[in-house]
């Protein structure tokens, strides 16, 4: 079940790999908090669910999904 779609995808994209990108830069204090935001962002990208998302019952996700009919 997905529950992040289109836009959503590509902005935690963009963000979690700026936040990846720019956690080489930081101190080794807010390195991990850094590295598990960015990761956070790119992983519900990558996979099209947020947990959160369920929690809230938000679907940016367009796609409607028809089960099979045998």
């Amino acid at each position: 079940m997905k529950n992040v779609g289109g836009k959503e995808r590509a902005a935690r994209a963009m963000f979690g790999s700026g936040v990846v990108l720019f956690d080489f830069f930081a101190t080794v204090h807010i390195e991990v908090v850094f590295l598990i935001v960015g990761l956070w962002g790119v992983l519900t990208s990558a996979f099209g669910y947020c947990p959160f998302n369920g929690l809230l019952n938000r679907n940016s996700c367009t796609i409607d999904i028809q089960p099979v009919q045998a």
